[in-house]
């Protein structure tokens, strides 16, 4: 990602951050509900209480509170660009690993974490076609032991200047050029989709 764009990205989560405080608003989830559906269906893939877990843009690791909360107790690690997110993260979860940067600055080992999930992160206009969003399909891959699973705004039904958006069966198919195990999930929103990727024998 270029700097202009980390940089813009940096300030809008500075001025969320500002304007709603710890709220899923500072994050632009329209509510908790939503943000909360989007955590179901990643942990869907298998998650279950033990596992490792790498959150790629974690926000507020809100991830690993709902996990907990569902009975799914993980030994969570978080990433996010925004320091002044993860600044909030660490002081509502003293006990958890949490990064500033992209996910090519956590200088993680390859088959690091069981899953690697991404929730909402990849939602920034990059005007890239997606091709950022695609090199992190495949870092994140690398890093997993069992799979990765991701969600984006759903092309067909989003078209804003300043969301990217992609088309599924476009993403479902690169995502097959790495691992044939993959399933497509949608209908859980109007808008969303979300991807699974799986280890050979992990599904």
């Amino acid at each position: 990602m270029h700097e202009t764009q980390r940089k813009r990205i940096i300030d809008r989560h500075r001025d969320s951050l500002t304007r709603h405080g710890y709220h899923p608003h500072a994050l632009y989830w329209s509510n908790r509900e939503i943000q909360e559906i989007r955590f179901r269906v990643l942990a869907e893939i298998g998650i279950v209480t033990g596992d490792s877990v790498l959150d790629v843009g974690c926000g507020f690791a809100d991830f690993s509170d709902w996990a907990a909360h569902t009975g799914r107790a993980v030994h969570y690690t978080g990433i996010d660009l925004s320091p002044d997110l993860i600044g909030v993260a660490r002081e509502r979860h003293p006990d958890l690993l949490l990064h500033i940067g992209e996910l090519e600055d956590g200088g993680f080992e390859p088959a690091s974490f069981d899953w690697v999930i991404l929730s909402g992160s990849l939602n920034e206009q990059l005007h890239d076609g997606g091709a950022y969003a695609r090199r992190m399909f495949l870092q994140m891959y690398t890093l997993c032991r069992n799979g990765v699973a991701f969600n984006l705004l759903n092309a067909r039904h989003v078209q804003a200047h300043d969301l990217q958006s992609l088309m599924p069966d476009e993403v479902l198919a690169f995502c097959q050029s790495i691992t044939p195990r993959c399933k497509l999930i949608q209908g859980y929103l109007p808008i969303d989709f979300t991807v699974y990727l799986y280890r050979e024998g992990k599904a």
